[in-house]
C-alpha cells in the first residue's frame, strides 16, 4: 500500500516538474489576472458613462480588485445588478427629445379667444371670428395686430391703428377704419368753398 502511494506521489511530482505542465500553468495565471484587471478597468470605464458622479468609477473599479482573481466574476455579476440602468448620453438623448415635442406643441397657433388650432395665414379665426392677423396697406403681407410697422417693408403703422386692431382682437370684432375729414369743395366758378356748416336750429318763437 505504501508503495503503491508513494509511486502515485512520485508521478505527480514528476507531472508538476514537468516544463511544459509549469509553463501551462503559469499562462493560465497570467491570463486570470489580465481578465481580471480587465473587468476591474470596464467597470471602471462603464461607470463613468452612467454616472456624473467622479468618484464612483474608481471605487467601482476597487470593489472589482477586492474580490481577487477568484472571486471577480462574482464581482461582476454583483455590479451589473447595482449599476445604473441608462447612460449619460441615453438620459441626454431623452431629455433633447422631449424638449423638442414639447417646442414643437408650443409652436402650433391657436386662437387667443376659443383656443382652437389655427394655421400661420388665416386672418380670422374661422370658429369664433375673432382677428387673427391683418393685411400690410404696402406690401400686402400678413402682419401681427400688436405690430407698430411692418416688418416686411417697413411701414410705419399709425398708433391708433394698432391700439383699434388689438382692441378688435380682444372683442372678436374686425377695427373700424378712420374716417377721413371733409375737403374743400371747388364751385364752377373758380372758388374755393369750405365744407358745409350746419346753422344751428333757433330756439327763438315766431312772432305772431
Amino acid at each position: 500500500m505504501d508503495q503503491i502511494i508513494s509511486t502515485i506521489g512520485t508521478t505527480i511530482d514528476g507531472v508538476v516538474k514537468n516544463p511544459v505542465v509549469q509553463f501551462t500553468a503559469q499562462v493560465i495565471a497570467i491570463y486570470i489576472v489580465v481578465i481580471w484587471l480587465a473587468a476591474a478597468y470596464w467597470a471602471f470605464r462603464d461607470m463613468q458613462l452612467r454616472t456624473e458622479n467622479p468618484i464612483l468609477p474608481y471605487l467601482t473599479a476597487a470593489f472589482i480588485i477586492v474580490f481577487s482573481p477568484i472571486a471577480f466574476l462574482a464581482a461582476i455579476i454583483v455590479y451589473r445588478i447595482i449599476r445604473p440602468q441608462e447612460k449619460i448620453g441615453d438620459v441626454y438623448e431623452r431629455n433633447l427629445a422631449e424638449e423638442a415635442l414639447l417646442a414643437e406643441v408650443e409652436a402650433v397657433s391657436s386662437c387667443p379667444a376659443c383656443l382652437r388650432r389655427v394655421n400661420d395665414e388665416w386672418i380670422i379665426c374661422p370658429s369664433c371670428r375673432t382677428r387673427l392677423k391683418r393685411v400690410c396697406p404696402n406690401c400686402s403681407r400678413l402682419v401681427g395686430l400688436d405690430w407698430s410697422l411692418c416688418a416686411w417693408c417697413g411701414k410705419d403703422f399709425e398708433r391708433r391703428d394698432v391700439a383699434a386692431a388689438t382692441a378688435g382682437q380682444l372683442a372678436g370684432v374686425p377695427p373700424v377704419p378712420s374716417i377721413a375729414p371733409r375737403q374743400s369743395r371747388v364751385t364752377q366758378g373758380g372758388r374755393v368753398r369750405g365744407p358745409r356748416q350746419v346753422k344751428p336750429a333757433s330756439d327763438a318763437l315766431p312772432e305772431r
